[in-house]
C-alpha cells in the first residue's frame, strides 16, 4: 500500500497523509451511517478542559465551544466495522508498524459549525499508553478538512522523544504546556474526505476551532502491534481483533480473556 519513500516520511516527521484509501462509495457510505450514529448514539459536551482555552480561545468563544464524541463505532454499525477493518486501510498500518496489525479502539470525533472544539497540543498517549512505539492513530476523513475547519497539525519528528508529561485537568484530559507547545509552530496536513492520516501514539499534535458553518467529521482508529504491552486506559486490558498477521504468544502468556 505504501511505498519506503512514504514508510521513511513517517519514521521521520511521525505522522502521513494517505490519500483516497476510501473509494467515493465507501466514503458516502460511511457518511451517511456516520449521521445516523451521532443523532442515535454520539453525546455532545464542552470537550477538553484548562487553561489552554484562554490562549485558544476568547470567552465567548470558550463558552459555546463543543465537541461531539463516541467511542467503538464498530459495536454498532456494520457499515463502520467494514471501514475499520477495510483492507487497504489495514495494509497501510502494516507497512507502518510491522505484519502483525491489532484494532485497539475507533472514536468520533465532530468540531459542530463555528463553535467547533479546538485541541490543544498532546499526544495520544496518555489516553491508552503503550510501552512501545508500535501503535499507529488514523483518522479517517469524512468532510474535506482545512485551516478554516480545524484540519490536523503535527510537531514534526516530535514522537521521537517518546511519551512526555502531560498536564492534566477537571475530567482528566490531558494536554502539552501551552507556552512550550505552540500551534503555530505545528505542520498542517488538510485533506480529503476518503484520505487517512496517519501519525505515531506519540507525534505532539492539536487543531484549531472550526470556524465554518458545516460539521468537521472525523474518526480515530487505533492500531498496535499485538506485542506492544498497554500500560493503562482506554480499552486497557480488552483484546481486540486482530485484522492482520498472526498473535505470538509470549512465554507464559495465557489464553485471552472472553468475559
Amino acid at each position: 500500500m505504501l511505498d519506503s519513500q512514504d514508510v521513511a516520511f513517517f519514521e521521520d516527521n511521525g505522522f502521513l497523509h494517505i490519500p483516497e484509501v476510501f473509494t467515493p462509495e465507501e466514503t458516502q457510505e460511511l457518511s451517511d451511517e456516520l449521521d445516523q450514529l451521532v443523532a442515535e448514539w454520539a453525546l455532545t459536551s464542552p470537550g477538553w478542559e484548562g487553561n489552554w482555552r484562554n490562549i485558544y480561545m476568547d470567552p465567548d468563544v470558550a463558552r459555546q465551544s463543543k465537541l461531539t464524541a463516541m467511542h467503538d463505532l464498530q459495536f454498532y454499525s456494520e457499515v463502520w466495522f467494514r471501514g475499520i477493518t477495510n483492507s487497504r486501510l489495514v495494509d497501510a498500518v502494516s507497512d507502518l508498524i510491522g505484519p502483525n496489525v491489532e484494532l485497539h479502539h475507533s472514536t468520533l470525533h465532530i468540531k459542530p459549525p463555528q463553535s467547533g472544539h479546538p485541541f490543544p497540543m498532546h499526544q495520544d498517549s496518555p489516553f491508552y499508553p503503550h510501552r512501545a512505539k508500535g501503535f499507529v492513530d488514523v483518522l479517517v476523513h469524512l468532510d474535506d478538512t482545512n485551516e478554516e475547519n480545524g484540519e490536523i497539525r503535527f510537531l514534526a519528528g516530535s514522537h521521537k522523544q517518546g511519551a512526555l508529561e502531560h498536564l492534566t485537568a477537571e475530567g482528566v484530559y490531558y494536554y502539552l504546556p501551552p507556552d512550550d507547545y505552540r500551534l503555530t509552530d505545528t505542520v498542517p496536513v488538510p485533506a480529503k474526505k476518503g484520505d487517512v492520516v496517519a501519525f505515531h501514539l506519540w507525534t505532539v499534535h492539536g487543531s484549531y476551532i472550526n470556524q465554518t458553518n458545516q460539521p468537521r467529521r472525523l474518526v480515530r482508529i487505533g492500531f498496535r502491534d499485538p506485542q506492544n504491552p498497554q500500560v493503562a486506559g482506554q480499552s486497557f486490558q480488552r483484546p481486540n481483533l486482530l485484522l492482520k498477521g498472526y498473535r505470538d504468544r509470549a512465554e507464559g502468556q495465557e489464553l485471552l480473556r472472553n468475559s
